[in-house]
């Protein structure tokens, strides 16, 4: 299936008719500010290993602006959705209440390649402590402006350290006083303390966390590295770990691990890191942040019923609306999906990074009919979403500002029952023209965003 996302016709919301709190001279300075920019996070070694010819991190000096009203919206739907994830995750590995009272259908959770039954027993036991800890949510803007999650990231969401990273350049390269207006990101190392915090297994006890990577293969390293180094916890591989006795230790540590802050690419409980971790997870000597299971709240396919679940959980209406999906595994929605094929985007359900998206706007008669042969031989493979062609905002290249489409990816963490959102978190923006994979693994950038006081 085409991954192309060429839509060049289709109605967008343009964000630069709303840059107030921009340096007025902005424009003729782009030139100089994408230099500094860029120099700045080469120096720090600010790297991303994606699909690319190398791993440069591209970070866009023409910052995005949103209005401190329309962000304290957002951010109230954030937590609420964030809550309600976690809760839907507690529930799949307990009584699964929700399929019972008809909320969402077993088969959605059953047919789920994230699904992980070994994770029950190895997943939080107190009601203080969250299966989801870090949420990232995919953000588009429809053509009238308004916020839409397009996605939701629960196992190893990645991105924070970039968001952190393109604030950063942006403060070199600007005047202090013309980030005056600006909310900080906020005290991120505490955030993720107080997460790491409610992970443990043992409140009486101190936490004693480490970072757990794959190491420099993985292509978010460069962000494993900074965590680390911000909440003065070690980073570790695997083989640096040692269980002795139902519990987890640092090879030659002084005291036991009882938080693991896990980045790894392996997020089940059957592979080789769940394996390993899976006595002291049974012990309840050692807390996971995100918790092995989490992943049957990334699939595409639990996205089409997360309102639902935010009113069965928290007994609310939903306030970040979904963008809307089809469950292909019904009549009506294979049947919908058939009539309206071309007007839809059509996702395998646990796909990521962008690979294997297609717009069928942008397919011929005869990839139309492929893809639906696809939809129809395996329609629980895949899930089709309207088609919300991404907003444009002013970017970048060649020292001119040109339209580019955007996300946002903002940051939710969990501690307990309350829910901290980064300000702002990570626009992410498509570099190539007419693109709407905005994903750094298919060669997309970030944007520092700015949310006004």
């Amino acid at each position: 299936m085409s991954d192309t996302t060429s839509l060049l016709d289709a109605e967008t919301f343009d964000e630069s008719a709303a840059h107030g709190g921009l340096p007025t001279d902005l424009d003729a300075r782009l030139p100089t500010l994408q230099t500094a920019v860029m120099d700045h996070a080469r120096q720090r070694g600010v790297s991303f290993a994606g699909t690319g010819p190398d791993s440069r991190f591209v970070i866009d000096p023409y910052p995005r602006v949103i209005d401190a009203a329309t962000w304290a919206d957002v951010e109230r739907g954030l937590k609420q959705r964030a809550l309600a994830l976690d809760a839907f995750v507690r529930d799949v590995h307990g009584t699964r209440s929700a399929v019972a009272d008809g909320v969402i259908p077993a088969r959605v959770i059953e047919s789920c390649a994230n699904l992980d039954p070994g994770a029950a027993a190895l997943g939080p036991r107190g009601s203080g402590q969250n299966w989801i800890g870090i949420a990232g949510l995919d953000l588009i803007r429809d053509a009238s402006g308004r916020f839409l999650v397009l996605e939701d990231n629960c196992r190893t969401p990645s991105g924070l350290a970039y968001a952190l990273a393109a604030r950063e350049a942006l403060q070199h390269a600007l005047e202090p006083e013309e980030l005056d207006h600006v909310r900080t990101l906020g005290d991120v190392p505490g955030m993720l303390r107080a997460t790491l915090d409610a992970a443990r297994p043992d409140p009486a006890r101190p936490t004693e966390a480490v970072v757990l990577t794959d190491g420099p293969r993985n292509s978010a390293y460069y962000e494993h590295r900074r965590l680390a180094v911000a909440l003065g916890v070690p980073l570790v591989t695997p083989n640096e770990l040692q269980i002795r006795a139902d519990q987890l230790w640092t090879i030659g540590g002084e005291h036991p691990v009882n938080v693991v802050y896990r980045r790894t690419d392996e997020d089940l409980s059957t592979t080789s890191v769940g394996r390993f971790l899976s006595p002291a997870l049974q012990a309840g000597t050692l807390g996971l942040v995100n918790a092995f299971g989490t992943g049957v709240a990334d699939d595409k396919l639990t996205h089409v019923y997360v309102e639902r679940l935010v009113r069965y959980y928290l007994g609310e209406e939903p306030l970040l609306p979904s963008v809307r999906g089809l469950d292909l595994g019904t009549d009506a929605g294979l049947a919908e999906a058939d009539d309206r094929l071309a007007e839809l985007v059509v996702k395998p359900r646990g796909g990521f990074g962008g690979i294997g998206v297609t717009i069928c706007a942008a397919l011929d008669r005869a990839g139309l009919d492929a893809v639906r042969e696809q939809l129809h031989a395996a329609p629980d493979a895949f899930v089709a979403q309207e088609l919300v062609p991404l907003s444009t905002h002013p970017t970048v290249i060649d020292g001119v500002a040109q339209p580019r489409h955007v996300d946002l990816r903002p940051f939710v963490m969990l501690a307990g029952e309350s829910a901290r959102v980064v300000a702002g978190g990570l626009t992410r923006v498509a570099l190539r023209e007419g693109s709407m994979i905005v994903n750094s693994s298919q060669e997309g950038g970030a944007k520092d965003t700015w949310i006004l006081r």
